[in-house]
């Protein structure tokens, strides 16, 4: 494994005693065209190149082209920039360095995608109460969620062998994070050697193509594994680490579409895409932007056969959705998102944020970086070690993933315009991994060795820094409430929740020995039913919700009532409930207070009070 190839893009090649470093530029000899006929055609197989020459491009001013590769950049040593980092004994020291760093990367990486100590919060809790049930009961269940059923299958079966315990759910995420990272490389490899066209390269070019390969799959592993936004989902028993993966699969196998046009390459893309859709709808926006993209390049693009067993590959994807569509047509109308408001565009930009680390101070400092490195990536090329051009007709080299990685957000958010449905950073997840391969990609444009790794090594240290308070803070004040109602409820007390959005993940934490109900449907805590949420919630009564908790408890029991105030659609009804209840002949006191916010850098801290109500 070519660790050194990471941060210098050089190989070090010991012969006796002469340390012979080798640029990861195009290797003389090799033209425009033969550059041109490696460029990736389709939307979703673009690839970073390298960094003297876009592809399909003429080469820069300043680049390591066929007039001048063989003296623009040659040394005494005989060598192409060999004192670059010092001395070429220096520059493989450094490359040792480099690889400890990897290795230390990694281990910090693995270890974050498995501990996080905050108990499950609703989302998380909902997920494994659904997951649970009968596999027969779990379609009807996510129709009245809102959600597609292949996570919570996998789930189901992975609770029959390692249980429900915290870590036991929330592991699932993990390994499928911890696959996400070779599954990484190889794509970064793949699209950065330009793997599905080399075909017609002569030796040295498929070198050279081969160090830009390694390269660049070790920047986007690192980018991967030490990204706040990945870590943050790989921890968390939910659907979205997995749809990060298959982001990924969906690169990877596109390529090998492009590599090897036919009938079991189109097959491995379907059977990708089908999978994003049956894990996520947002999927269905990613889908229809590659869709126009491969028909438009099946049309007048230079790989025609290539594209048409692409697109008939999403075709087959879509049409595998159809037993699901009746659910599916259901929940878009009856359940949607009714707890917050359809996004702005500008949560375009709020995207690129999250995915660096959301509002900490180092998430912002990432977040520079990223906004750096998809400029260069889109518009710039090097001149020299000191200078970079922006062409503002961009670079061939990531223009298409740009496309699809914009074109998807952008389509999400407009359509969550018209359809009434709001917008979450979660919900991005599909386009994570190709936007993380953009960024990736505008390393290429900058030809100074230090300055490059220096950036890699800040871009990746700022994305640790975001990621570790993951494994310390929590994400809801639900453990801190289920505890103090079973260290003092006696069996039989009364539990009650307003919202029922707190029930899964307190009753989660209760060992079943109460009386438990929510408001606004008088159902158990386990389950929250989103069908016509809103108008349920319109409908129901505080007053009579207070009548019903005080029968339940009659004159003996005590009321233990987990509120919170200004959820979307509530009013006060909430706090009305809790003055209600104060009413009564009881004593009503805070045990524990609200909390709306916290540190957590990607949700809205769940925060809750919990009153109790008991006897005079």
């Amino acid at each position: 494994m070519d660790h050194a190839a990471l941060l210098d893009g050089r190989g070090c090649d010991r012969r006796g005693t002469t340390i012979v470093p080798v640029r990861l530029e195009d290797p003389p000899g090799q033209t425009a065209q033969s550059s041109a006929r490696v460029d990736a055609p389709l939307v979703g197989a673009a690839a970073p190149d390298a960094p003297a020459t876009g592809a399909g491009e003429a080469p820069t001013p300043g680049s390591a082209s066929p007039a001048h590769a063989g003296s623009a950049s040659r040394t005494p040593a005989g060598g192409p920039e060999g004192s670059e980092d010092g001395g070429q004994a220096a520059g493989c020291r450094w490359d040792v360095v480099a690889k400890v760093g990897v290795v230390l990367a990694l281990g910090v990486a693995l270890w974050l995608r498995f501990w996080t100590p905050s108990a499950l919060w609703l989302d998380e809790a909902l997920t494994v109460d659904i997951s649970r049930a009968p596999l027969h009961q779990i379609p009807a269940l996510l129709r009245d969620d809102g959600a597609p059923p292949l996570y919570y299958y996998l789930l189901h079966f992975w609770m029959d062998v390692f249980g429900q315990s915290n870590l036991a759910v929330r592991s699932l995420a993990g390994v499928i994070g911890v696959i996400n990272l070779p599954v990484a490389w190889l794509t970064g490899y793949r699209a950065g050697s330009r793997w599905w066209a080399r075909d017609g390269l002569t030796v040295s070019e498929q070198a050279a193509s081969d160090r830009r390969g390694r390269a660049t799959g070790w920047a986007v592993m690192l980018l991967v594994a030490s990204s706040p936004f990945v870590v943050y989902y790989d921890t968390e028993a939910r659907m979205y680490g997995l749809v990060i993966l298959l982001g990924t699969l969906a690169v990877l196998c596109y390529m090998s579409v492009l590599r090897r046009p036919g009938v079991w390459s189109a097959l491995g893309l379907a059977a990708v895409m089908a999978a994003a859709l049956y894990t996520h709808y947002w999927a269905l926006y990613s889908v229809a932007v590659v869709s126009i993209g491969t028909a438009w390049c099946a049309w007048k693009g230079p790989h025609p056969r290539a594209c048409r067993y692409a697109l008939g590959a999403l075709v087959v994807a879509g049409v595998s959705f159809l037993p699901w569509l009746p659910t599916f047509w259901f929940q878009v109308h009856h359940t949607g998102t009714p707890w917050a408001a359809p996004a702005q565009l500008t949560a375009v930009v709020f995207t690129v944020t999250q995915f660096a680390g959301g509002d900490s101070d180092s998430g912002r400092g990432l977040a520079v970086f990223f906004f750096f490195l998809a400029l260069l990536a889109i518009f710039g090329a090097p001149l020299d070690r000191w200078r970079v051009v922006l062409d503002l007709r961009t670079r061939p080299g990531v223009r298409v993933l740009g496309v699809a990685v914009a074109g998807s957000l952008v389509l999400g958010l407009l359509a969550g315009r018209i359809s009434g449905t709001t917008f979450a950073d979660r919900y991005t997840a599909m386009i994570a991994f190709p936007a993380l391969v953009c960024m990736a990609y505008g390393l290429t444009a900058i030809g100074n060795v230090r300055i490059r790794k220096g950036i890699l090594a800040a871009a990746v240290l700022l994305g640790f820094l975001s990621a570790i308070p993951n494994a310390f803070l929590s994400r809801t004040g639900a453990g801190t409430v289920g505890k103090v109602i079973s260290a003092h409820a006696v069996t039989g007390d009364v539990v009650a929740y307003c919202p029922d959005q707190l029930g899964p993940a307190v009753s989660r934490v209760l060992d079943g020995r109460y009386q438990e109900i929510t408001f606004p449907r008088d159902a158990p805590p386990e389950i929250v039913n989103w069908v016509d949420y809103i108008h349920v919630v319109h409908k129901a009564n505080p007053g009579a919700f207070a009548t019903l908790v005080e029968s339940m408890a009659g004159n003996t029991r005590t009321v233990w009532y987990v509120w919170a105030p200004n959820y979307s659609g509530y009013g006060n009804k909430c706090q009305q409930i809790a003055q209600d209840l104060q009413r009564w002949p009881r004593h009503r006191f805070s045990v524990a207070a609200n909390a709306l916010t916290s540190d957590t850098p990607f949700e809205i801290y769940e925060g809750e009070s919990l009153d109790r109500v008991r006897p005079r």
